[in-house]
């Protein structure tokens, strides 16, 4: 039997796996975490190891839920999380270790952008993004268990059943967020398919001898590549294209990471000890679909690549914010048909290109002269404005439009930051996870077309400080625009649009 009967069981209390939860519980769903650790902190999860680039889309995903203060505190900032933050944020990223400059990035590029708290990225080790979830989630009365390893799953028509150990945990949907050697992934028969690594990376804490011997930051050689952050004593990262061939079971010694070292480095640098030390690849895979029947998965289950880019973590939370409002609908009873399916239609895509995203680094990598070439190439491009805007965008995931089968200019893309006359911000809004109709006109028929949607949207009228040229613009909970009319809305496109995405109207 069962112990317990929840509306979702999520598998993993990472980051994907609490953001989801946190949506899920905002919403009113049961839900229950199972984590396979016992304790939340680990020195692979605490600064310097375990410190992540948090992407301008994902420190707007906090900001949307009302998190950007603590997530600013958790990270050790000092700044005013109410206050805009430069339209092109200050660090800017690489690619393939060849850095991007600040100052060739277009900050009027992007056609719709208004001034926001949330524009600029943010450094933050994964047990600060924990702990900011975590509380969240508590919030809404989501439990976590630890110590859970789950080792069988049953699909029926109603529910699906989660064995670990000798519990059975039933619900009526279960998502994996349990990373790249998902459990869950196997056991639910997805199809994980890709491309086999070209590297084997090293990431260690150790102590450098004759640490003048390597240059800080990114450095990229005829041999592969090597990352010294300026900020952290004794904490290295190489690359070696020895094509994965390091085997992961192996722990790697001193003697074995002071040779790839010296060999990805070019000098004789000396490695006196080593703290700890792992490895990965850039072995890239993704599953064919993120749904079977009644399970679901996001994050590193769904699809794994290399760090390059930094890409990895912000994904995962692309897909949590996606997929947490059309789930809780789905439990809810208010899911139009479809609404689901909308998940893997939208975020598989993401995912397929952040795999390339990832190919196309290692490619430009390689320790040959064609890669050589490539990388003048890029440099060529990144020494100009636009290709460095190009990058830009497509690293902090302002680039990103869904495909809603809208030819709206603004439909599907992420939402600006519209703010009323009174000061109060679309941001605000949006913190109670529900959609969100700016009237800017003032429009009656607009007002009553809405009230249909009132316990799933809400109706905020108003004159905007710069509404774009808009008369009103209809929001998802996760921020994507659905529909956005003009100074004379047009009512019955406002109400084919919300019924598409929030269901019959209540009235």
């Amino acid at each position: 039997m069962s112990e317990l009967v929840h509306d979702v069981v999520i598998v993993g209390a990472g980051p994907v796996g609490l953001f989801l939860a946190g949506e899920l519980g905002q919403a009113g769903c049961s839900v229950l975490v199972l984590e396979r650790e016992t304790e939340p902190g680990s020195p692979w999860r605490t600064a310097p190891l375990g410190r992540r680039g948090l992407s301008a889309a994902s420190v707007e995903a906090f900001y949307r839920r009302g998190m950007l203060h603590q997530l600013l505190t958790a990270a050790g900032g000092t700044e005013d999380p109410d206050a805009d933050r430069p339209s092109v944020p200050r660090g800017v990223g690489h690619f393939a270790g060849m850095r991007l400059d600040p100052a060739k990035v277009d900050a009027a590029a992007p056609r719709f952008r208004l001034p926001s708290p949330a524009t600029d990225a943010v450094m933050a080790s994964l047990e600060a993004v924990e702990a900011v979830l975590a509380e969240r989630a508590g919030k809404f009365g989501v439990e976590i268990r630890r110590g859970v390893t789950v080792s069988g799953i049953a699909q029926g028509e109603t529910g699906v059943v989660v064995r670990a150990g000798e519990h059975e945990y039933a619900a009526r949907w279960v998502v994996g967020c349990d990373g790249g050697r998902s459990a869950v992934r196997g056991l639910a028969g997805f199809e994980f398919v890709g491309t086999e690594p070209q590297f084997t990376g090293y990431v260690a804490l150790a102590t450098i001898a004759d640490p003048e011997k390597l240059r800080l930051g990114f450095t990229l050689t005829p041999t592969g590549m090597y990352v010294r952050p300026p900020t952290t004593d004794g904490h290295i990262s190489m690359m070696d294209f020895d094509g994965g061939a390091f085997d992961r079971s192996q722990q790697p010694t001193r003697e074995h990471l002071q040779a790839v070292l010296r060999r990805v480095s070019g000098t004789d640098v000396t490695l006196s000890d080593v703290r700890l030390a792992s490895t990965f690849t850039d072995r890239a895979m993704q599953t064919t679909t993120y749904r079977q029947g009644r399970v679901l998965l996001a994050g590193d289950a769904a699809h794994i690549h290399s760090p390059l880019g930094g890409q990895g973590l912000n994904t995962g939370l692309g897909d949590a914010m996606n997929l947490g409002w059309k789930l809780a609908a789905t439990v809810r009873g208010h899911a139009p048909d479809g609404l689901l399916d909308t998940y893997t239609r939208e975020r598989h895509p993401i995912g397929a290109w952040v795999l390339d995203w990832t190919r196309a680094q290692a490619a430009a990598m390689k320790p040959d002269p064609h890669a050589q070439a490539i990388q003048r190439l890029i440099r060529d491009l990144l020494d100009t404005r636009d290709g460095t805007t190009y990058v830009f965008e497509k690293i902090s995931g302002s680039s990103i439009r869904y495909d809603l089968g809208s030819d709206l200019p603004l439909a599907g893309r992420n939402a600006p930051d519209f703010r009323l006359e009174d000061g109060t911000r679309l941001g605000d809004l949006l913190q109670a996870g529900r959609g969100v109709v700016l009237d800017f006109s003032v429009d009656r028929c607009l007002r009553g077309s809405a009230r249909g949607w009132e316990n799933r949207m809400r109706y905020v009228a108003g004159p905007a400080r710069n509404a774009l040229g808009f008369g009103a613009v209809l929001v998802r909970p996760d921020g994507v625009v659905l529909w956005a009319g003009d100074r004379d809305p047009d009512c019955g496109a406002f109400e084919r649009a919300a019924g598409q995405w929030f269901g019959s109207p209540s009235l």
